[in-house]
């Protein structure tokens, strides 16, 4: 371990096609993740968000059961497919993959299912905190990470749909990782996190007192790194292997496409 990261471990290199910009360009990512001035306003990101959630909508199948994901750009597509279904084209049920989410597809009058009665989906649509070069994600920050994890987990293909902004050469190079921990395993939990060189955080809720208290009824640690992962295949492991750590927010090898909304359209990372 050095700095407080791990080494070493199994790296994933999948083959990565864009369409329009080259992912594996250290130019684009760097002009991504660093200070590019693409996006600005609340205005305009609404209609970046919008573009990603209408350019996964082209690719949903016309029936059967999907994943829902969570967020404010997963909030969109909701809108969208629910409209999709009222006017008849789709019929298409969802197994949301948090209480946000199931209150989305009651919005929009979205058809609901789940994962007893379609244990396996033909695609999830969720957004992401990061994603990096070989499409690993960030999860967690709206606090359902575990859901999110076990509703991919059961889909076919996964589907990601993001601003540029989320576009990261390295995952921690801006959101702290979270994991899911049950609360009577807060203690040593956290001892053996610091024990790594990593510092954890108790997400603390707002306008309510003490810790946030996930749909499952346990606690979030975001954990702070030194400095961006190298290894986050075998951090996800390592973090999984405490007892006590219900899930990480670390999306491993299990992206399909990243649908990425800019101002004036979308385009599409793929394996």
């Amino acid at each position: 371990m050095e700095d407080g990261q791990y080494t070493g471990g199994p790296k994933l290199e999948p083959s990565v096609r864009m369409e329009l910009y080259n992912p594996l360009s250290e130019g684009f990512w760097e002009a991504c993740c660093y200070g590019h001035p693409r996006i600005r306003g609340n205005h305009n990101m609404s209609k970046v968000k919008l573009n990603a959630a209408k350019s996964a909508l082209e690719g949903i199948p016309k029936s059967g059961p999907i994943g829902l994901g969570s967020g404010s750009t997963v909030a969109i597509f909701a809108e969208e497919l629910g409209r999709l279904i009222s006017n008849g084209t789709h019929k298409i049920s969802v197994v949301p993959s948090s209480y946000q989410a199931y209150q989305l597809a009651v919005k929009h009058n979205i058809p609901l299912t789940n994962l007893d009665i379609n244990p396996e989906l033909i695609m999830t649509v969720d957004g992401a905190d990061e994603v990096d070069k070989n499409l690993n994600l960030t999860k967690g920050g709206g606090g359902a990470l575990f859901q999110e994890k076990v509703v991919a987990s059961a889909s076919k293909r996964l589907i990601i749909i993001v601003d540029e902004s989320k576009l990261v050469d390295k995952l921690a190079s801006k959101f702290l990782i979270p994991i899911e921990v049950l609360p009577f395993s807060l203690g040593v939990v956290k001892k053996k996190i610091k024990d790594m060189g990593i510092e954890p955080i108790v997400r603390q809720a707002e306008r309510k007192m003490g810790p946030v208290v996930t749909d499952n009824g346990n606690f979030i640690i975001d954990l702070k790194f030194s400095k961006p992962i190298d290894n986050p295949e075998k951090i996800a492991v390592d973090l999984k292997m405490i007892p006590g750590v219900v899930e990480t927010g670390l999306f491993i090898g299990m992206t399909d496409e990243v649908h990425v909304g800019t101002e004036d359209k979308a385009y599409i990372i793929k394996k």
